[in-house]
């Protein structure tokens, strides 16, 4: 099942609501102050309205539920197998990029070479299932006769007769 322009459109917004809130929930939550009560009970809920009474907190937390929301959406009409790479791999470069931006230190140039190589592996089952010419390479199918490898003897054969 290939994914149409709208879906893959869908997931890359997915991804940018995901990677791009990490950072900003990350930064609302840091100045928090520290809440103590008797109980678990009393801790949640304190800390549960601590959060939620936080406006610079509460904002990029509501874009986030939305994304997963859009995501939840979008799992039903399309491959898991294309929705689960685009959304993860986008989201750490929205991640990356946000938090640069905010001026985190993310760690250096040699961090962003995976991203963008992690990124590329969804293309490559577009470039099959759609034709979409994005110049990568694929390995070709072996068949189990033309496999490289000779059968080992003294065993039964497991091919279809």
């Amino acid at each position: 099942m290939a994914a149409s322009l709208g879906q893959v459109l869908a997931l890359v917004l997915v991804a940018a609501l995901w990677g791009g809130t990490q950072p900003l929930l990350k930064r609302a939550s840091a100045g928090l102050q520290r809440v103590h009560e008797p109980t678990w009970a009393q801790q949640l809920l304190q800390e549960m309205k601590t959060l939620f009474l936080n406006t610079e907190y509460l904002m990029p937390f509501l874009l986030n539920q939305c994304g997963s929301l859009l995501y939840y959406l979008t799992l039903a009409s399309t491959d898991l197998t294309l929705a689960v790479p685009i959304c993860n791999s986008l989201a750490i470069i929205f991640t990356l990029i946000v938090g640069k931006a905010l001026g985190e230190d993310i760690g250096g140039k040699p961090v962003l070479l995976p991203c963008g190589h992690q990124s590329s592996l969804p293309l490559d089952s577009l470039e099959k299932d759609r034709g979409w010419g994005l110049g990568l390479k694929t390995r070709p199918h072996l068949s189990p006769s033309s496999s490289p490898v000779p059968a080992p003897t003294g065993m039964a054969e497991l091919r279809p007769s």
